[in-house]
């Protein structure tokens, strides 16, 4: 399962995640920028721990990320050790731009793993 997901997200630029709304209970989906390392997808919200969506998975920690028709439903863990975010965003910036990064993410505070496996 977890290389026809990691086959499915290799050279995608953006995954749908769907998460559970922390006061309405329904699935909410929302297109994201993700990179893959260490058999887990990482995600960064854009504005931080201020992003619903992440509010949301923090709440309830069931996510489903989905990219090509494959889709993967697992536990994301919230990541705040500064170390551990700054990371994250290093793969990011790797991946997307250092200067696309930086504009699109004004505040990287927080990060999210969804272990593949």
């Amino acid at each position: 399962m977890a290389n026809a997901v990691w086959d499915a997200l290799d050279g995608v630029r953006e995954v749908e995640i769907t998460v559970t709304g922390r006061r309405t209970g329904r699935q909410i989906t929302h297109p994201v920028w993700f990179v893959l390392d260490e058999d887990s997808v990482f995600l960064v919200p854009v504005t931080g721990s201020d992003s619903q969506w992440y509010k949301n998975v923090r709440q309830t920690p069931m996510i489903e990320v989905s990219a090509n028709g494959t889709a993967l439903s697992s536990s994301a863990t919230p990541i705040t050790e500064a170390d551990r975010v700054n990371h994250v965003v290093e793969l990011f910036k790797a991946k997307y731009g250092a200067d696309t990064v930086e504009s699109y993410y004004p505040k990287h505070d927080v990060a999210v793993q969804v272990p593949l496996g």
